[in-house]
């Protein structure tokens, strides 16, 4: 087992990485910003370094800060958490190459899996579905990138290649708009992701967003556990999630999670990640593959009693997975909401101080926050500040659950997105399940 692993993250994550290690012997190694110098991972570390100032690239994003706080304190391994430099192939590079285990997969799997272009290639040879496209890049010539979208039918999505979290993408309906479309998204994937490369997909208009948690260790074998529903999104961002997803039948969730493990298997993928799909009447789309730990995986170790984040550890320290594919049994539903410092109607950040702070309890109910009173949200980062998460032996006894720990939950001082919640979860439509990712801005009216 690993001796001692230094947590490259703040916030919720941290906690929770921190937490995994205490349970399973391993020492932890915080490294904070000077703004998150009482975050309560910090406190609770037993090593603690600070790295740089406020802003994330001052800080979480400074990779020779980090890999020197691990060498001064002796760390065996670096856990990138999610965010920052989770997917960064060239940190994951940097890691092993200064003689730390990178708790996550081979720099080459997250290069390839970064890439859409090539990680939709790589998808098709393991036989797994991908959405009608371009193939490929898109060409300069105009006349061929007409062709493909006739090809295809309108409308088409164009997509940066390095892109993800929602951006670097833009919808065109009809022919007069395409080149412009291709040009302008070029253009801002070269600003935002230093890669101007652009892809062409079928724009599915009702989709849900279903994913499929795996697992793979370095001794060639693979499980997955299930499937998560995360369509209640706002802007390509997930607002709540759910496992497993409300409608699909147990023959396709096995027939599509064993696909995703074999991927994995072809791959020789390592530790912790997730297939993406758009599922639209009974047929799924990959569209992308998260190669590390995501924001929502508790959902799925409440349906399956497996803890993602100590395999993760386990994996990293060349241990088999311990159970088979067999072994993993599904059991009851769980919901997640993101809890965001945010105002619920307007969605502008509010950073500032949490002068109450009331998490719910009582059966089935989990809460992942470093929140506590007294803490300071600063204001240099992403606006999640916890995640409220339930189950139940039912979808609607999750539901009910959720509905119960939203009204205890009490957070003063800053805004939260508390109350968009609680409409959520009221919500008829919501609560028959199967709503696709255009519902919530629809119903918001955005």
């Amino acid at each position: 087992m690993l001796e001692k692993v230094l947590i490259a993250n703040r916030g919720e994550i941290a906690l929770r990485i921190q937490r995994a290690c205490y349970e399973l012997g391993i020492k932890t190694v915080a490294v904070h910003s000077t703004a998150d110098a009482n975050l309560k991972h910090v406190l609770m570390a037993d090593e603690t370094v600070c790295i740089g100032g406020g802003p994330s690239n001052e800080s979480y994003l400074n990779m020779p800060a980090i890999i020197s706080a691990a060498e001064v304190t002796d760390a065996t391994a670096i856990h990138p958490g999610y965010g920052f430099l989770s997917e960064n192939a060239d940190f994951a590079e940097r890691v092993a190459e200064s003689g730390f285990t990178f708790i996550g997969p081979s720099p080459q799997l997250i290069r390839t899996m970064g890439d859409k272009v090539s990680a939709i290639k790589a998808m098709q040879e393991a036989g797994v579905p991908t959405v009608p496209g371009s193939d490929g890049s898109l060409p300069e010539d105009a006349g061929t990138c007409r062709d493909i979208a006739r090809r295809i039918g309108y409308p088409v999505i164009i997509k940066a290649a390095g892109g993800g979290g929602g951006r670097g993408m833009r919808v065109v309906h009809s022919e007069g708009s395409l080149i412009n479309s291709i040009n302008l998204t070029k253009s801002e994937a070269g600003a935002a992701f230093g890669n101007e490369t652009v892809y062409m997909e079928k724009f599915l208009e009702r989709p849900r967003h279903i994913e499929f948690q795996v697992l793979g260790d370095n001794h060639g074998n693979a499980v997955h556990l299930f499937e998560r529903d995360c369509s209640m999104q706002r802007r390509h961002q997930k607002v709540v999630e759910e496992a497993p997803a409300p409608g699909l039948s147990h023959e396709r969730r096995m027939e599509m999670g064993e696909r995703c493990a074999e991927a994995c298997r072809r791959l020789g993928y390592s530790n912790a990640g997730t297939f993406e799909f758009l599922y639209q009447d009974d047929e799924f789309y990959f569209i992308e593959m998260n190669t590390r730990l995501q924001v929502e995986h508790p959902v799925t170790e409440l349906i399956t009693g497996i803890d993602i984040v100590k395999q993760q550890l386990r994996i990293a320290s060349n241990e088999p997975l311990s159970f088979t594919q067999d072994d993993v049994q599904l059991r009851g539903h769980a919901m997640e909401c993101r809890i965001n410092a945010e105002h619920p109607r307007t969605f502008v950040p509010s950073p500032g101080r949490v002068n109450t702070w009331h998490p719910p309890g009582g059966p089935g109910v989990r809460v992942d926050s470093h929140l506590y009173t007294g803490y300071s949200v600063p204001p240099f980062y992403d606006s999640m500040v916890g995640k409220l998460i339930t189950w139940g032996e039912t979808r609607e006894a999750a539901i009910a659950r959720m509905s119960g720990a939203l009204a205890e939950l009490v957070v003063d001082g800053i805004e939260t997105n508390t109350l968009l919640h609680r409409e959520i979860f009221q919500h008829a439509a919501f609560k028959q399940g199967g709503t696709d990712i255009h519902y919530l801005e629809k119903r918001l009216g955005l």
